[in-house]
């Protein structure tokens, strides 16, 4: 088949490279550096899906590619893995080559597939939740440092009424079978019938990422260290209440479902951190920095108004506080622009309303 990965970083080169190696017909985008060593001395992959040595076309947009510029070759699937700021403008900057393809959208945080579906209304749109850990740290180099699936499924679409009156949407459920076809036979893959309950319950998985990228630890020694686990603990606390007071129910990802994260809400610290603590084992004994540190490390902007920020914008649509979210992300912009990593103590100190 032939597929686009719109931003072979750590998820789409981990993705990119598998699908290389099952023989897919496959470009791909990045930028600077990463993008001059893929085109240069391919992309390689390392870690617990096994090690190949992918060479895929490679250029800063799809139409860079003139046979894509001109339409001799045309994606069947076009994936696209950029970090959730970068998402609008790599679709725009794509747009020409995606009209009517099945797009995935692989991205943290809410609501990155439905944008993309209103931005590209004649695009058929599927979700995608990726679990597995994958590092990028040096250009032309991905690692996965736990395995896990990826969760695919289709959003709620609503169109104006100017589009239901003269247009026939596109065909999302189909777009979800050729990317069950194409992705299920080279990764581990699951289907949600219920996108929009993942996505949250992602979204809590995600809170692994804020501390280290403010400490400069990996994911499994911040959930090791008391004082920076019970942070953790009261940021997902905070943010099942939060998702309860807008009716969310969470999907099972991961071994997390609705009941055992309100049980994680309501159970005396003691017994809720049992909950992270499983969520560290899960990950295995490679240090895995998490994609916000990873950011860090390489001096780009993280994506955390995505992660933890998107609990504080639930909040305030709610009319309610979330204090222990809002300082972590305020705490990962001090990182950014101070270039220094807090100690346990400093980030403990920081919140000391925390329950």
């Amino acid at each position: 088949m032939k597929i686009a990965v719109i931003g072979a970083g750590a998820v789409g080169g981990a993705i990119a490279a598998v699908a290389d190696r099952a023989g897919h017909d496959l470009v791909v985008t990045a930028r600077g550096e990463h993008l001059a060593t893929m085109q240069r001395d391919g992309l390689r992959l390392s870690g617990a899906w096994g090690e190949h040595l992918a060479r895929p076309r490679a250029a800063e947009t799809l139409l860079d590619l003139p046979d894509v510029a001109n339409g001799e070759w045309r994606p069947e699937l076009v994936l696209l893995a950029v970090k959730a700021q970068d998402a609008r403008s790599a679709l725009a900057a794509n747009a020409p080559v995606l009209d009517g393809v099945p797009l995935v959208v692989v991205q943290n945080g809410l609501g990155g597939a439905e944008a993309a579906s209103a931005q590209l209304p004649s695009t058929p749109v599927v979700g995608a939740l990726a679990l597995f850990a994958a590092s990028y740290l040096d250009p032309g180099r991905v690692s996965i440092t736990a395995s896990g699936s990826t969760y695919l499924g289709r959003i709620p679409r609503i169109p104006s009424p100017a589009e239901a009156a003269h247009t026939t949407p596109p065909d999302d459920a189909a777009a979800l079978r050729i990317a069950v076809e194409a992705l299920s036979p080279v990764m581990p893959l699951e289907t949600t019938d219920d996108f929009a309950g993942a996505q949250w319950t992602k979204l809590l998985v995600n809170h692994v990422n804020a501390l280290p990228a403010i400490t400069g630890l990996s994911v499994q020694q911040t959930i090791a260290d008391r004082r920076l686990r019970a942070v953790l603990l009261a940021s997902m606390k905070e943010t099942i209440g939060i998702a309860r007071a807008k009716g969310v129910r969470f999907a099972p990802v991961q071994g997390l479902d609705d009941r055992l994260l309100r049980f994680v809400q309501r159970a005396p610290r003691i017994l809720a951190q049992l909950v992270p603590r499983a969520m560290a084992r899960r990950m295995g004994a490679t240090p895995n920095p998490g994609s916000t540190l990873q950011s860090i490390r390489r001096g780009q902007l993280t994506e955390i108004d995505h992660l933890n920020g998107a609990v504080v914008a639930a909040a305030a649509d709610l009319g309610l506080p979330a204090p222990v979210n809002a300082t972590l992300v305020s705490l990962v912009h001090a990182v950014e622009r101070d270039h220094r990593f807090r100690t346990p103590a400093e980030v403990a100190a920081a919140l000391p309303a925390r329950r």
